[in-house]
């Protein structure tokens, strides 16, 4: 049996959580909002071109992400080492950020902006890989819904409290409050550099607090890494054998998670067809932060009363209704208020997805899963951005973007439709992890 010799704390609870809510330095400053847009529109002299570099760029650290990320899982739960996997590749992230800081505002350094971004990406992806897989370490099955949601809450939250204090301190007007220079782009570096500070510190309690698990005892500590694939092979095989049922989550999963990813990726984009301005999107981003944490939390405590499926069925059909409402409608006001609205479905379905596998995942295994978790995502992470693409040539309409974005949602729902929910309670061992 793999658990921890002692339920989790509160405060392990927290420090695992607080892990979330530093990785938004990572994906709301660097990868979403700041970073990736300086270097689109101030470093590159061609924004066009720029632009399909970022894509092209992201689209191979997202290969090499899938080919890998098993893998990484894998090695990390066979030597017990998830927390040291965990502490090793967040540190690559970090450092990846703090070197941001010598990107100039000048097209010369393109290359590095976007070698640093791809890194950041490749090390962060392979850090939540054994950061999920600890979930079950820090909850109960009666819990294990409310401990997920209560983290990608945080994460949202991160990223509220981030956002707002970088806008206001370092990039509104010019050079924020605090009045850095903007000459070079200073005051977006000195972002970087903020932003990889917040990571590593709230990344630490989670790396000093929470328990390591002993090695699992099927799998070999330190092979290689084509003994490694050779393994990862014959458990699919056993897999798909005797549990369909998880493989065809883990599809289904990859689908609607795209779907889900593309509404804040593209939202900013869509936005500017309802009238919203430059500024205003950056405030509805913390509005939007605000309400989809919210709603994590929420379907957070549902998972654990109602199960984690209807909690994202129950999501996935509220984004398509409030989506397509909104596809009809025009003007700021439309916006804001079905744009808050969908933001309010996403926290759940993409917190309960998390809880879905973790309750489905065998002990000692979850790092491996985890691993192809983000495999399946990367493998069709190219589906919502091209639906997005065609609905607009199609239509001529940056609004229209949006029904690429609701197809790719709706056919994850009818492929979840009939994967068979996992246990309410888990019995294989689960009964020793964490009490909160």
């Amino acid at each position: 049996m793999n658990a921890p010799a002692a339920p989790a704390t509160r405060g392990q609870v927290w420090a695992w959580g607080l892990w979330d809510w530093g990785s938004a330095a990572f994906n709301a400053v660097i990868l979403t909002f700041v970073f990736s847009r300086y270097l689109v529109e101030g470093v590159a002299d061609d924004p066009v071109r720029a632009t399909s570099l970022l894509g092209w760029t992201l689209g191979a650290a997202g290969l090499l992400v899938a080919l890998a990320a098993p893998v990484v899982g894998q090695r990390a739960d066979g030597a017990g080492r998830r927390r040291r996997s965990v502490a090793a590749w967040t540190a690559l992230t970090v450092l990846s950020m703090a070197a941001m800081f010598a990107v100039v505002d000048d097209h010369a350094y393109l290359a590095l902006g976007l070698g640093l971004l791809a890194l950041g990406s490749v090390t962060f992806e392979f850090a939540t890989v054994s950061y999920y897989a600890m979930l079950r370490q820090v909850s109960t099955p009666a819990t294990i819904g409310r401990v997920s949601g209560f983290g990608w809450a945080l994460g949202y939250f991160g990223g509220i409290v981030l956002l707002s204090l970088v806008y206001f301190g370092l990039v509104a007007g010019e050079g924020g409050l605090l009045g850095v220079p903007t000459e070079d782009g200073l005051n977006i570096r000195v972002v970087a550099l903020v932003a990889a500070v917040w990571f590593a510190l709230f990344a630490l309690p989670m790396l000093l607090v929470v328990p390591e698990l002993p090695p699992a005892a099927d799998l070999p500590a330190r092979a290689g890494v084509l003994a490694s694939y050779r393994t990862l092979v014959a458990d699919l095989r056993a897999l798909l054998r005797t549990d369909r049922h998880t493989v065809y989550f883990l599809l289904a999963s990859a689908l609607f998670r795209d779907g889900l990813g593309a509404i804040f990726t593209f939202g900013a984009i869509i936005a500017a067809a309802y009238g919203i301005g430059a500024d205003d999107v950056l405030l509805f981003g913390i509005a939007a932060n605000v309400i989809a944490g919210l709603g994590a939390l929420v379907g957070g405590r549902l998972d654990d009363r109602i199960g984690p499926k209807a909690v994202i069925v129950g999501s996935l059909v509220g984004i398509l209704l409030v989506g397509s409402v909104l596809m009809v409608l025009s003007g700021p006001v439309a916006f804001w208020t079905g744009g808050l609205a969908l933001t309010l479905f996403v926290g759940p379905a993409q917190s309960s997805s998390r809880a879905f596998l973790a309750r489905l995942a065998p002990p000692g295994r979850e790092g491996q899963l985890f691993g192809l978790y983000a495999t399946t995502g990367r493998a069709v992470s190219f589906l919502a951005p091209s639906l997005v693409g065609l609905f607009t040539f199609l239509f001529d309409s940056t609004r229209a973007g949006m029904a690429g974005i609701l197809v790719v949602i709706a056919i994850g729902l009818a492929a979840l439709w009939r994967v068979r929910p996992p246990a309410a309670t888990h019995p294989r061992g689960d009964a020793q992890a964490a009490r909160v």
